[in-house]
């Protein structure tokens, strides 16, 4: 299973933490103060596709690829990240993945009944899961499309369980409801790059 990135979103609607794996091209840059400074360090954390090029991806909408990413395959090279001047600004981003989300859950809740929970949604590229804390953090987690969901949900309950109560909750130096500058933790984001990538489907 190829993992792509992670979200993590407060009780305010607030991305305040995000991770890519597997991400190729740059997202655009943030417009100024459009995204938390802790929160733009985790962008393009490493070679990586977040979704791809294939159609139907929300992350990557409109990208194509450039003769240096061809170049690049053809010598058995990696591609050095690239800006990608037809993708969303990465502010406006996750502002869409947390809007699907949460436009989704509210649809599942609306057609089935309030005990009814909305975990994922699939497309033919890439699959996006949830899982939601009670205190109202939402960990967000996007994986090629034949991933399973039950595992996936546990590897974001080990990140919330884990390093995100280990390095976040019980450290007085982070501040929870802080909308200045997301979560200042490099344990956590280190605990969380190897817990993930230390799970039997990490590819």
């Amino acid at each position: 299973m190829t993992v792509y990135s992670l979200y993590i979103y407060d009780r305010h609607c607030v991305c305040v933490f995000y991770h890519d794996w597997q991400r190729v091209k740059k997202a655009r840059p943030a417009y100024e103060g459009g995204i938390l400074p802790n929160v733009a360090s985790g962008l393009m954390t490493g070679p990586s596709n977040t979704t791809g090029a294939a159609p139907g991806v929300i992350i990557t909408s409109g990208e194509s690829n450039n003769g240096a990413g061809s170049s690049a395959a053809a010598t058995g090279g990696a591609a050095a990240p690239q800006p990608n001047l037809s993708a969303l600004p990465f502010d406006e981003e996750a502002k869409l993945v947390y809007g699907v989300l949460i436009s989704l859950r509210n649809m599942v809740k609306k057609l089935s009944g309030r005990d009814e929970t909305f975990v994922n949604y699939r497309t033919s590229s890439y699959k996006m899961h949830l899982y939601e804390t009670i205190s109202g953090y939402k960990f967000v987690m996007l994986t090629d499309s034949f991933s399973v969901s039950d595992t996936v949900r546990g590897a974001l309950r080990q990140i919330y369980t884990g390093p995100f109560v280990e390095f976040v909750v019980r450290n007085p130096l982070v501040a929870m409801n802080s909308l200045e500058s997301g979560i200042d933790s490099d344990h956590f984001r280190t605990a969380t790059d190897k817990l993930v990538k230390g799970l039997p489907i990490y590819t």
